[in-house]
Parts: structure tokens; C-alpha cells; sequence
């Protein structure tokens, strides 16, 4: 039979955090905001600049959003007591387990509200460009890419995100040279821009005859996506397009003519190709989003560094290693920043990643 004295603490503190959460997030700012950018929304004009637009109905979307989470949240927690008294009194297995299960979704529920809180910068509700590259390591090196490729898909997955594949570079033996995706959400830079790094895995090498124990890398690079027009201008002449037939798993207009797109950008030396789209002119605009996105975030690492030279501290820069897969002889992964870890890497490698990326959210506002 249900005791309410053991939930009656967790029922308390689920109440003080949603408070002090609906004091941050406030309520009456949310509503004042969404009947701001209703008015803007609904302008005949609207569309007339596309990067305004898109910056208004994400906007609206996300405040309409965050308001239906304050409504229904605070009732929720509410209506715990009452589904609490009751299962004390029915002392069924029925009523235990509605209550509990109700309890703990509302406990991811704040959770998942505390991290919202803390991603305040300025890109942190943009889409995200992740790019996954082959390190040290060989085949397996390769062989990890991959395996960090459809990890990050399927955390995408399990959490309502989209994750498009925009260019993939395959290894002549096995795995991938790189990949980029495109990974679009509620915040979706804020929560992925925290594996940005350099990733490590361990194991005994499905690659080696001998069957010894193998150390491979990996790196992961995360960027904002920017809307189609941006404050980054890129001009014609800084620019070297290729374009080339699409490798790997064909498909509909893949491998049939030259509708792949490399970009370099000569100054910076930067360079993006996609070759996922139907079109050449679809590719060209995604490389280009991509490339924008990128020369912003060159932008920024050169003023950070600017501003660190002036101050004299040196820290520890996104791209050292920053987590461990370990597969043998043990079973472990470890965020070496935050010291967060689990027991069953092939969960995580099935996507199971709101562990970390919540504890990488906590370090870096805590670090700031």
C-alpha cells in the first residue's frame, strides 16, 4: 500500500522549483510577447523579408509554447495530491502506478524546464550544423564516426528533433571520413553545441585479427544555423564552387549527375559541400547556410580569443577531448567535463544522451 509521507517531500520540491522556474520564465512577459508577435505575425508583408519572418514565427511558436507548459504544468502538480490521497486510499497496484508514473513525467517535465532556463544565448534557439569528423585511429576511427553519426540521429529521434544528412564522405574500408547533419528543434544549438569536442573510444577492435584493445578519436563541430540572410556577408569572389556527382548509397538523382556542391571559402580556407539535396541550386543554397554559419562561428572563436589575450587567462579550449566510450575491459561512458557517466554505452550510442547534454548545460553556464 502507498505511503503519502514518502512522496509528500518530492510533491513540495516539485512545487518550489516550478516556482521559482515561472518566476524566470514570467508569465505575464510570455503573454505580452505572444500578442506582440501575433500582431507581426499576421502583417501582409510578412514573407517580404524571410529571415525577419522566420525570426517572428519561431519566436511566436516558442513563446506559444512555453505559455501552454506554465498552464498546464502548475495544475499538473496540483492534481498530484489528489492522485496521491486516492491511491493511498484504493491501495491498488493500479492507482500506485498511475500516480507514480504521473509523478515522475512531471519530474522530467521541470527537469527539462531547468535546463530551458539556462539557454539564454544568443543563438541557442537556432537549428544546428554538426559535423562529425574521423580522427586518429584508422578504420576504427572511421568505424566511431559512424557510430557518433547515428547517435546523435537518434537522439534527434527520441526527442522530436529533425536531423537531416546534408553531405557524408565515406571511408574506403568501413565507417565515414565525415558527415554533416542538420539538427532542427525547440533550442536545438543550446542542448547540441555542448558535444561539440573531441570524442574517444575504446575497444577491442572488430577491425583487427589479433582482437587487441583499440584507442580511436573523433571530432565534433557545432555551429548555429543561421536564417537564409545574415549579417555574414560572403562575396562571389571570396568564394570557389565545385560541383561534383554525389558518392555513397544511391538513390533518386544521387550518382546520376554532377548535383553536389563543394564550397571553399579562399580567405579563411574553410570548405562545405552537400550533396544530400535533388538539385544543384539546392545544394549550393545549403552550403552556403552552412558556410555563413561557419565564418560567424570563426568570427566569434577570434574575438573570444582576442579578449582572453587582453585578459591574459588561458583555459581549456571545446576541441580537447571532452568524453570516453569505453567498451573493454570495462564498460563506461564519461564526460571528462563534467565527470557524468553511465554504464551501458550501447544506450548511449542508441541515443540515449540527455544525461549528458543536461549536465554539459549545468558546466558551461556554471564555467561562464
Amino acid at each position: 500500500m502507498i505511503s503519502a509521507s514518502d512522496y509528500t517531500d518530492r510533491i513540495s520540491t516539485l512545487r518550489s522549483t516550478f516556482r521559482d522556474i515561472s518566476q524566470v520564465m514570467d508569465p505575464e512577459k510570455i503573454q505580452a510577447d505572444i500578442d506582440r508577435l501575433s500582431v507581426d505575425a499576421q502583417a501582409p508583408d510578412l514573407w517580404d523579408d524571410t529571415s525577419k519572418a522566420q525570426k517572428i514565427t519561431r519566436a511566436l511558436s516558442r513563446s506559444q509554447a512555453d505559455k501552454r507548459i506554465l498552464d498546464t504544468l502548475g495544475q499538473r502538480i496540483d492534481d498530484l495530491e489528489v492522485l496521491l490521497q486516492m491511491a493511498a486510499e484504493e491501495g491498488s497496484d493500479d492507482s500506485e502506478a498511475e500516480f507514480t508514473t504521473e509523478l515522475d513525467e512531471i519530474e522530467q517535465v521541470v527537469a527539462d524546464l531547468e535546463i530551458k532556463i539556462l539557454l539564454d544565448g544568443e543563438y541557442d534557439d537556432l537549428p544546428a550544423v554538426m559535423t562529425i569528423r574521423a580522427g586518429a585511429g584508422g578504420v576504427d576511427a572511421a568505424d566511431f564516426a559512424e557510430m557518433l553519426l547515428r547517435m546523435y540521429v537518434r537522439w534527434a529521434e527520441h526527442n522530436d528533433y529533425t536531423a537531416r544528412v546534408l553531405d557524408t564522405s565515406y571511408a574506403e574500408e568501413a565507417g565515414i571520413k565525415s558527415a554533416t547533419i542538420e539538427i532542427d528543434g525547440p533550442y536545438a544549438f543550446g542542448n547540441v553545441s555542448v558535444e561539440a569536442g573531441t570524442h574517444r573510444l575504446v575497444r577491442m577492435s572488430p577491425f583487427n585479427s589479433a582482437g587487441k584493445r583499440q584507442t580511436s578519436f573523433a571530432a565534433v563541430e557545432v555551429v548555429p544555423l543561421l536564417a537564409e540572410t545574415t549579417d555574414i556577408d560572403i562575396a562571389e569572389s571570396d568564394i570557389r564552387v565545385d560541383v561534383f556527382r554525389s558518392s555513397g548509397p544511391g538513390g533518386q538523382s544521387v550518382n546520376t549527375t554532377d548535383s553536389a556542391v563543394r564550397i571553399t571559402h579562399l580567405p579563411s580556407g574553410i570548405v562545405v559541400s552537400c550533396q544530400n539535396e535533388k538539385s544543384q541550386i539546392q545544394n549550393r543554397e545549403a552550403a552556403m547556410r552552412v558556410l555563413a554559419s561557419r565564418l560567424l562561428l570563426l568570427q566569434k572563436e577570434e574575438e573570444a580569443a582576442k579578449k582572453k589575450e587582453i585578459a591574459g587567462v588561458i583555459t581549456a579550449s571545446w576541441g580537447d577531448q571532452m568524453r570516453s566510450y569505453v567498451m573493454a575491459p570495462y564498460q563506461m561512458v564519461k564526460d571528462l567535463r563534467t565527470d557524468f557517466e553511465v554504464n551501458n554505452p550501447q544506450a548511449v550510442f542508441d541515443g540515449d544522451l540527455n544525461g549528458f547534454i543536461r549536465a554539459g548545460i549545468r558546466w558551461r553556464k556554471s564555467s561562464q
